[in-house]
């Protein structure tokens, strides 16, 4: 995802203040940026150098000022630029799956307490999603059409959530129709 292009999009929505996209991202299902809160100001910056959005500073009684930013004509054109590009399609990399491809050096009892961690992980993670998703999240809903997109945006988020659960769950049943045997196999 380009924190660019998701930016001009919530700008698009509406004004937001740096922290405002911040909270946005690390309370969104499937818009989570995953590098650090640095790199949504230094986009914002870099976004107003280039022109594609403004910045206006708004003071407040008791409060530090806010710095509001939205977006410009020129940014609206690159968003909708981006829009028309190559869809990327998603990267699959899974940090457990590599550690799962040398869990075979584990005996069983480490293996399985290792899967029963991701299960638990996933399990955790998708209450949490399906609770996000019941309390419902600030979206534009400017239309019907987007209004259907994200809320299709969140069950494609659940519904991976679910089958990678269903997978882990699989192998779990899978390794536990297979018997270890360290004489056979090589001590572990």
């Amino acid at each position: 995802m380009s924190i660019q292009h998701a930016i001009l999009g919530f700008l698009s929505w509406k004004p937001h203040t740096g922290y405002e996209l911040k909270k946005v991202f690390a309370d969104s299902l499937s818009f989570h940026w995953s590098g650090n809160n640095n790199q949504i100001y230094g986009t914002l910056i870099k976004l107003h150098q280039e022109g594609l959005v403004t910045n206006e500073v708004v003071y407040q009684d008791k409060y530090p000022a806010r710095k509001v930013y939205t977006v410009t004509p020129k940014g609206l054109e690159t968003l909708r630029a981006w829009l028309g590009s190559e869809p990327e399609l998603p990267e699959l990399r899974n940090a457990f799956h590599i550690q799962l491809a040398w869990a075979d050096l584990l005996g069983d009892p480490e293996l399985y307490a290792l899967l029963g961690r991701y299960e638990s992980a996933l399990e955790t993670r998708l209450l949490m999603a399906r609770e996000t998703t019941r309390r419902g999240r600030p979206s534009p809903n400017r239309s019907r059409r987007e209004a259907f997109l994200w809320r299709s945006i969140e069950e494609n988020h659940l519904g991976h959530l679910e089958s990678e659960l269903a997978w882990a769950r699989g192998v779990r049943e899978g390794l536990g129709n297979l018997r270890y045997d360290p004489a056979r196999e090589g001590s572990k």
